[in-house]
Parts: C-alpha cells; sequence; structure tokens
C-alpha cells in the first residue's frame, strides 16, 4: 500500500527499508549513537519482526516510522514512532498512528512512551494512564465499536 500525504509516500511493509535510513532516523531521537558494524543488523529484523509497519519518504530517503507488535486480532502496540526532527510538525506522526489503528480499529492499542509524548497520544484519542515521567498511552477499540454499532 502506498499513500500520499503532505508531499510525502506512506508506505505498508516491512521490506526494503533502507538500514542507514533507520539508524538515522534512531540517532536524530536520541534512540542509538554510534552503532557498531555487527549491530546494524537490527534495523531490518525489527522489521521482520513486526506485525505492522508504515515508512514515510521524501524522493527515496526514509524521514519517518512507525512499527507495529500485535496479535492482529485484539490487541497492538506501537513501537519507534518516529519522524526526523526537520519534518516533525506537519502531521506524519499523527497520520502514523491514524494508520496504525486503522489495522485493527476494534482493538486495544497501547504506546508505551514518556512524559513529552503525552500530548501527542491524547491528540491521537488515546488515554493516559500514568501521569509520571514513562507512563502507557491506551486506545480502546472497544469505545469505536460502540460508536461503530458492534458493540453495546
Amino acid at each position: 500500500m502506498y499513500e500520499y500525504f503532505n508531499g510525502f509516500v506512506i508506505r505498508e511493509g516491512n521490506e526494503g527499508i533502507p538500514v542507514d535510513d533507520v539508524e538515522a532516523l534512531f540517532e536524530d531521537a536520541g534512540w542509538v549513537r554510534n552503532t557498531p558494524l555487527w549491530q546494524k543488523e537490527k534495523f531490518t529484523l525489527i522489521f521482520k519482526n513486526s506485525s505492522w509497519a508504515f515508512t514515510v519518504w521524501d524522493q527515496n530517503k526514509v524521514i519517518g516510522m512507525v512499527r507495529v507488535i500485535s496479535d492482529q486480532v485484539m490487541v497492538a502496540n506501537i513501537l519507534d514512532l518516529v519522524v526526523l526532527s526537520e519534518y516533525q510538525g506537519k502531521g506524519l506522526g499523527t497520520k502514523l498512528v491514524e494508520l496504525c489503528v486503522q489495522k485493527l480499529p476494534h482493538g486495544d492499542w497501547f504506546a508505551h512512551t514518556s512524559s513529552n509524548n503525552f500530548d501527542f497520544y491524547r491528540k491521537c484519542g488515546f488515554d493516559v494512564k500514568d501521569l509520571s515521567q514513562n507512563g502507557t498511552c491506551v486506545y480502546y477499540g472497544y469505545k469505536q465499536a460502540r460508536i461503530d454499532g458492534h458493540r453495546k
């Protein structure tokens, strides 16, 4: 699946994602630094072991990504949602979360994150259960199922 959004291409899938681009996203976010050559394979394996993944492309460069671990029936966890600093504020992160939730709209979604991301997840429809420095943001699909008339 390809989708155009605000001049960028969003691609669903977990193959063909350049390792160097993923490492650059992680470095920009402050999650890794000076990855040893023998560990670079992890930037490919994380996608192969994910249930779903979306990447955002500006021409031939990955500028954002999210991956999901899920049973694909009832529950899903958002992992590694990241957009390069220079591209933030363009709605890309929100769009990635929206695409994730569309995969399992009546399921329960979790995103374990730091408190500086709580407002972002609230904007995406998640509840924040833990107001300490780190916590889990939760999107309850049963609420949407009620709205859609699939649940009492």
